[in-house]
């Protein structure tokens, strides 16, 4: 693969001093680099021993491209572009100059105590104001190269010496244009202005020393004590004081912070919750400590200080102790004390403003307008030329360039703008894509250009849907079809220990103290045993909730009134732990009740058995696991439970023979899995790791790390209990959908957060790699020397998937990114997994920039959006994991499905109709401009007009807009057609429907058409000069009418209808247009039959041509539909 790409070192290369590598990649990468690079030098050996050192990344010529010498040829090919850019941003920035974001002491009630000010706490989404509206809309439209061309040649018109026709000819096109957008621009402000005077207006009821005041959402200040009712929207940061819910905890719905649909459990402050009355907490003197404003939704340090009592109160807050702005109260009242307000919050921080796509199609639209300019240009001074240059030659000049203005129509943009809307409300009427919504309506011809497809995994391949499928003891492995085993034995287990608690109820609180300080037995445990612990566990480690629909809410009350197993529910961030945890409920061990403080498990004979929860360590992204720390209440045993990845679990727990090679086996079979721990611990061992614990959570500096390492001290020697195996189900019909995209010519790539083995498991049962392609699996490197060996050994491959980690990418992106990239690119299938949401929107980026395709970007969770965002074209999908991916997404569907029928059918339409409908437009314009050159050359090359005043503006709009925009209905071939040979698809991402060939085509044309047109209604009547205008323009709308019946492949009745209702309205208009036409030479028969002559002349031989093209070489869509 890639032999070309010259990975092994070079001799010449070895004379060079190992320092000039450092002086270029210096800039680009940290200083710590350096050192271990320089030690890594002796590692850099190829296969045939060759010995090098770094500079030989130097000599490949991608690397020596980014190094080119900026000189005058840069300056002029767009330099001076890139120097006005940066001068521009360099001035933005010094006008936007941030306030500096500090810590803060915030005390409760009491704003005036506040030393800063703060922003204000109101929501604006305006783009502009009353003073920067016009300027504003009127700079996104100017900075176009065709609208400020029409600027200037209108603008040109009120200059006497350079008038050509009327004034409305030139102003009433641009005006109509400018005022569709201001209307349009103005219409979405309003739309903000009121969303967000509706936000800022919400009423909050805020806490003082009078009682209870009314303040709307706009004027809340940091220091207010707010409460906040059931299912009210949460209006700035708060730290969590109070709630109504007697267990001191709440719950809050996040979906439109994170995405994430599944409820969070936050904690109310012990010391405010624990006061008698909600007006006590004016009469105490306190305050909160809380860190400077940061991105990060998922972290938060602070702390509460009461400094009235003695000795004074301190608790250190975490983020289970926040509320942050844009959250929903999902459950009782909350009382809160503002923290952060406005641009402060985390909501704010995190909006991501999605930058403006523009679509290739538009890209190469407005090079050919450049071209068409610089032809006008060239048109011009030949005319003048011609004409000898006498006189005022360049005024005469810039009049030609104002004559020929026609060659650049000013309705291109306003057709293709209908018709992307038209393509977007198609999209979403289709039955067979129900639920698809088009956000973005600029970039709907982007569907049909795709060559690199990037999904996510989990919830867009995947359901999201976890269902438990094995638990592996070690020695016994227990499947679906024998979950009936494990409920035996857990009945069996408990009726044991129902009989043993009655029978010896006296003295088994020390006796289980006393078990618990000795080491693991030494004898081996029964089955029965192990599964009973084993159960238990998974029973008891996890971060869940019951949930009651009666009452709403978890209520404390007994057991046969609440604890029901018809309508409850469970919450959790994870879908993983609300699998693990119906399985137990399944098997006989049901979790009915959980509050801060305790939880409840019921047993099959339905004996509730009831847990302390002495700490929590929720599971994170660095530590990869999660563990918590119990106290049974019948016997006083506290018991350590963990559970987490293999990966971080393997070094925790005691040595064991087997957990790595099932590991293995289970993730083969696409399972996701969790290994389960526990450590019995006595009172002074958890008395000392308590009190190192407290004082941790309570330092400021560097509280994480000192956490962390409390915890670990805990975290040594853990009794292996099981591994459990969960699996994520495909989603409808993910396997032939990939399949078609891969017979389209997408290449797929999934970036994945999972683990290897499960990643490389999803991508063949999803067929995402064939069953006859072999799979390279990236070993893992840390240096640049492991790096450089691996990929020439990938480079090695044919026609062979890649499997690679995170950490091995980052390090080949860091030394070797432009040689991994181009190898990966050919590649029918990359997995990256182990992928954080930041690195797969840097891949993306760098699929954009080293090849100069386009990119499709497609996932269902709030980590994907700065992929989608990224990408040149997003898909959201609607999933389990909220609705902030297919929110900030371009396009919005339901199902992964979907994504087949709107690439190859939709995309395929958007493209081929937009680049037929531009460049029909683009011909409307040259035609003319042809005959207008035509006409001057005959007439001693004068600057005068063939056509004024309203025969211009009637012919680009009541006479061929509705023929022409009625080509957004053609296609060239059928749905099932498109779906059944999807190979059809490759040839769009050629770009062939619209290039410099198919330009120049067009142009041939209308240079043909315009000629023929002008000198037939010259030289053939001459005795009727005087109704040259009459002959050649009627002439030159039949002709239009007649090319967008030669230019349509499928007829479709609003087609016909557009053309005879053109053709109407043009001979009704004969009637009106005295100054123009004779009325009484228009309705003789020679007029009629002259015309048919020219018009017969103009098109018989383009469908001659197109016959015999169609007979002799057709295309290959056209050879499907015979």
């Amino acid at each position: 693969m890639a032999d070309g790409i010259p990975l092994d070192p070079m001799r010449k290369s070895s004379r060079r001093s190992p320092y000039n590598y450092y002086s270029v990649r210096h800039s680009r990468f940290s200083v710590d680099d350096e050192p271990s690079s320089l030690d890594e030098m002796p590692l850099m050996m190829s296969d045939e021993a060759l010995e090098n050192d770094e500079s030989d990344y130097q000599t490949l010529p991608r690397a020596r491209v980014d190094r080119r010498q900026r000189g005058l040829g840069w300056f002029l090919l767009g330099g001076w572009r890139v120097l006005c850019g940066s001068c521009c941003d360099c001035l933005v920035r010094m006008c936007r100059r941030k306030k500096e974001l500090k810590a803060r002491t915030v005390w409760l009630g009491r704003p005036e105590k506040c030393d800063d000010k703060f922003p204000k706490n109101s929501i604006r989404n305006q783009k502009y104001n009353v003073f920067t509206f016009v300027p504003g809309v009127l700079y996104q439209q100017f900075k176009f190269f065709l609208n400020l061309y029409f600027l200037v040649v209108a603008c040109s018109q009120f200059v006497p010496s350079l008038k050509i026709g009327y004034l409305y000819t030139y102003w009433a096109p641009l005006g109509f244009v400018l005022a569709v957008t201001m209307v349009r621009e103005a219409v979405d402000e309003v739309r903000r202005h009121q969303r967000d005077k509706e936000m800022n207006s919400q009423l909050y009821s805020k806490l003082t020393l009078r009682g209870k005041i009314q303040v709307k959402s706009s004027d809340i200040q940091v220091g207010d004590l707010l409460i906040v009712e059931k299912n009210q929207r949460i209006p700035a940061d708060m730290i969590f004081l109070r709630t109504s819910e007697r267990n001191g905890a709440c719950f809050i719905r996040t979906d439109q912070l994170d995405g994430e649909t599944d409820w969070k459990l936050k904690v109310a402050v012990g010391c405010t919750q624990q006061l008698p009355a909600l007006g006590d907490l004016f009469s105490i003197s306190a305050f909160v400590f809380a860190q400077k404003p940061q991105l990060d939704i998922h972290s938060f340090e602070g702390n509460f200080t009461r400094d009235d009592a003695d000795p004074q109160v301190h608790e250190s807050l975490s983020i289970e102790n926040t509320l942050w702005a844009s959250t929903v109260v999902a459950s009782g009242s909350v009382i809160g004390v503002v923290i952060y307000t406005g641009k402060e919050t985390r909501s704010v921080l995190n909006t991501s403003y999605a930058k403006n796509k523009v679509g290739l199609l538009d890209l190469e639209l407005n090079r050919l307008t450049k071209a068409l300019f610089l032809a006008q240009l060239v048109l011009a001074i030949v005319m003048e030329a011609l004409h000898g240059f006498v006189g005022l030659w360049f005024r005469n000049v810039f009049r030609f360039v104002v004559l020929f203005s026609y060659i650049i129509p000013i309705s291109l943009r306003v057709n293709l703008d209908m018709g992307k809307a038209a393509y977007g409300w198609m999209i979403m009427k289709d039955e067979n894509i129900p639920g698809t919504v088009v956000r973005t309506s600029t970039i709907p011809e982007e569907l049909g250009r795709l060559v690199y497809l990037l999904t996510d995994k989990t919830g867009t391949l995947t359901q999201n849907e976890m269902i438990f499928k094995r638990l592996h003891l070690g020695t016994v492995s227990y499947g679906t079809d024998t979950m009936d085993e494990i409920q035996s034995h857990i009945i069996q287990s408990y009726a044991q220990s129902c009989q043993g608690a009655s029978s010896g109820s006296t003295g088994g609180s020390s006796t289980a103290s006393q078990k618990s300080q000795i080491p693991g037995p030494k004898v081996r445990k029964s089955v029965s045993s192990r599964i009973h612990e084993a159960v238990k566990a998974i029973a008891l480690c996890h971060n869940v909730t019951p949930v009651y629909e009666s009452c709403g809410e978890t209520e404390t009350a007994e057991a046969d009134q609440d604890f029901s197993d018809d309508n409850r529910t469970y919450q959790a961030s994870s879908p993983d732990e609300v699998a693990l945890v119906r399985w137990t409920e399944s098997v006989g061990l049901t979790l009915v009740n959980r509050d801060l403080a305790s939880l409840q498990l019921k047993t099959p004979a339905g004996q509730i058995l009831s847990f302390n929860i002495l700490q929590m360590f929720p599971f994170t992204s660095e530590s990869k696991r999660m563990g918590i720390i119990v106290r049974e209440e019948t016997t006083g045993n506290i018991t350590f439970y963990m559970k987490g990845a293999d990966v971080a679990m393997a070094t925790i727990v005691q040595y064991n023979d087997w957990l790595e090679e099932e590991c293995g086996n289970m993730a083969r079979e696409g399972l996701r899995t969790l290994v389960v721990a526990k450590k019995s611990l006595s009172e002074e061992q958890y008395q000392e790791f308590e009190s190192r614990y407290n004082q941790a959570k309570l330092s400021i500096h560097d509280r994480a790390l000192k956490v962390a390492a409390v915890v670990e001290s805990l975290e040594r020697e853990l009794e292996l209990l099981c591994l459990t195996g969960v699996e994520d189900q495909l989603q409808a019909d993910v396997r032939p959908t990939l399949e078609l995209l891969r017979n389209a010519g997408i290449k797929i790539w999934m970036l994945t957060g999972d683990k290897l083995e499960t990643a490389t498991c999803i991508a063949k049962s999803s067929h995402l790699v064939s069953r006859n392609q072999d799979i390279h699996v990236f070993r893992p490197v840390t240096n640049r020397g492991e790096a450089h060996l691996e990929l020439n050994a990938f480079r090695r491959k044919h026609d062979c998937a890649l499997v690679i980690s995170g950490d091995s990418l980052e390090v080949c992106l860091r030394y070797y990114e432009h040689e991994f990239v181009e190898l990966a690119c050919q590649c029918p299938a990359v997995v990256c997994c182990r992928c954080s949401p930041t690195q797969k929107a840097q891949i993306v980026t760098l699929l954009r920039q080293h090849t100069a395709n386009r990119t499709c970007a497609i996932g269902d969770g709030g980590n994907d959006v700065s992929m989608i965002q990224a990408a040149d074209c997003g898909i959201g999908i609607e999933g389990k994991e909220g609705k902030q991916a297919s929110l900030a997404a371009d396009f919005s569907i339901t199902q992964f499905k979907h994504i087949g029928r709107l690439l190859v059918v939709h995309g395929r339409n958007s493209y081929k109709r937009s680049a037929a409908l531009g460049q029909f437009v683009m011909h409307r314009g040259m035609i003319i401009s042809a005959m207008q050159a035509v006409f001057s050359s005959i007439f001693y090359f004068a600057s005068v007009p063939l056509y004024q005043g309203f025969l211009m503006v009637g012919y680009a709009t009541i006479y061929t807009m509705f023929p022409v925009f009625s080509l957004v209905l053609d296609q060239d071939v059928k749905p099932e057609m498109a779906l059944l040979y999807p190979e059809l698809y490759k040839d769009l991402t050629k770009g062939r429907s619209l290039s410099f060939k198919t330009f120049l085509v067009w142009v041939l044309v209308s240079v043909y058409q315009g000629g023929i047109l002008m000198y037939g209604a010259l030289l053939l009547f001459e005795l009727e000069f005087v109704h040259v205008v009459a002959i050649s323009f009627t002439a030159l709308v039949l002709t239009e009418l007649l090319m967008v019946a030669l230019t349509v492949r499928t007829w479709h009745w609003l087609m016909v209808l557009a053309e005879f209702l053109s053709l109407t309205c043009y001979l009704a208009s004969l009637a009106f247009l005295n100054e123009y036409f004779d009325l009484a030479f228009i309705t003789t028969w020679p007029f009629v039959w002259k015309v048919s002559s020219i018009t017969l002349v103009s098109c018989l031989p383009l469908y001659i041509i197109k016959y015999l093209k169609r007979k002799f070489s057709p295309s290959s869509y056209s050879k499907l539909a015979s």
